[in-house]
């Protein structure tokens, strides 16, 4: 799997999916400070990329799903990656909002999913996983099989591999917060003293840089 997350990895940089900024840092919605700024959309406007990371996850859940029988993308972000996917394996597709729309059948979940049904879903971009596994929680309560979830880029908090233990919910991605900071440091990206503060900011990020 690693050399699997350090392609990816490269390719994210490639096209300038990921920054990182150290001494310009970004400001989350959370109001957190962050060195680094991913923003898996762009994948969507690079069709190489973009079938390189559909296939990707299309081994990756024939792998470990191989009785999957839906897959389910989380609003809004991976819902193209989950359609691109779910046509691949010929599986229906179904997608979770963040919060059931305010008119006609305010739905939470768009598409058909019939009870029992097992499901695995994508996402784009996992931080603290509460909205990952808000989605796993509507699935799961509508009557689907929450199989595994599979994303394209994890930070690796530390509290965020414990909110999907408890939750039960497995999470395998693409590429990973580590693997990152070990290319970016090897192709002259970042420097050595950079390095220190990005991972005091993984451990910590509600509190760095205040």
């Amino acid at each position: 799997m690693e050399s699997t997350q350090i392609e990816v990895t490269k390719k994210l940089l490639e096209i300038n999916t990921i920054k990182i900024q150290p001494s310009s840092p970004f400001t989350w919605a959370s109001g957190w400070k962050s060195p680094i700024y991913c923003d898996n959309r762009k994948i969507l406007s690079y069709p190489e990329t973009r079938t390189f990371i559909c296939d990707k996850f299309v081994e990756l859940i024939r792998e470990k799903y191989p009785d999957a029988e839906v897959i389910a993308g989380v609003a809004t972000g991976a819902i193209a990656h989950g359609v691109l996917v779910a046509d691949k394996l010929g599986l229906p597709f179904i997608y979770v909002r963040s919060k059931p729309k305010g008119h006609g059948l305010e739905n939470l979940i768009e598409g058909d999913l019939k009870p029992g049904q097992k499901v695995v879903i994508v996402e784009d971009l996992v931080s603290t996983g509460v909205s990952s596994l808000k989605a796993a929680e509507a699935v799961s309560n509508f009557g689907g099989e929450v199989v595994g979830m599979v994303a394209i880029f994890t930070y690796n908090f530390p509290h965020a591999k414990e909110n999907f233990k408890k939750a039960k919910v497995e999470l395998t991605t693409l590429s990973r917060y580590q693997i990152l900071i070990d290319l970016a440091l090897a192709e002259g990206e970042i420097t050595k003293e950079e390095v220190e503060s990005l991972m005091e900011w993984r451990e910590d990020p509600a509190n760095w840089g205040k």
